[in-house]
């Protein structure tokens, strides 16, 4: 019986070896949309304070776009003749991040901790992007595409942070925690 991750099979036109890698790096990204779609999740049910509606209702769809996300590259991975791992052991145990760091929060704050979420996560689907150009132009496509609707998240969230003059209060920040602590001094305007 051949391991779940070796692939019997691939796509025409593309070597096993190939095929493997590319699910390989799917793998990872699928994991990593899976982390997001939760912590939106829990975002969402843990926002509070004066923005509550306004970041409550914005990331619902959010949510629902990357569960569309985790299914593509689930189903692409599947094509490429590998068993896709989507269940929260496998994405605990295989993850190279820690767990999302705040619990009820101020929507600001939340913000700020999403802002640093989603460069992760973006920064992660553009390296997979790049890895996939040249090997598979089909998976590279599928990433591209997710990478238009990470980006214009990821902007919804930092206009959020963002001041007039376009500096961001989470700039140069680097941990969740820094990085909520940071939007909420820029919220009361401190520096």
């Amino acid at each position: 019986m051949a391991s779940e991750s070796s692939p019997r099979y691939t796509v025409p036109g593309m070597s096993l070896e190939d095929g493997e890698k590319v699910a390989a790096i799917l793998q990872e990204r699928l994991h990593s949309l899976n982390d997001l779609a939760l912590t939106l999740k829990h975002v969402h049910w843990n926002v509070v304070g004066p923005h509550f509606i306004a970041v409550h209702e914005m990331i619902d769809p959010q949510v629902d776009a990357v569960r569309l996300m985790v299914d593509a590259i689930a189903e692409r991975i599947a094509t490429l003749g590998v068993a896709p791992k989507g269940t929260p052991g496998a994405l605990v145990a295989e993850r190279t991040w820690e767990d999302y760091s705040l619990g009820r929060a101020t929507a600001i704050a939340h913000l700020g901790a999403l802002d640093e979420v989603y460069q992760g996560v973006v920064a992660g689907h553009r390296q997979a992007a790049t890895d996939t150009e040249g090997v598979d132009d089909v998976t590279n496509d599928l990433l591209i595409g997710h990478l238009h609707s990470l980006e214009q998240f990821h902007w919804f969230v930092r206009a959020h942070l963002e001041n007039a003059g376009g500096d961001l209060s989470t700039e140069g920040r680097r941990t969740e925690r820094s990085a909520a602590g940071a939007a909420e001094s820029g919220a009361r305007g401190e520096p």
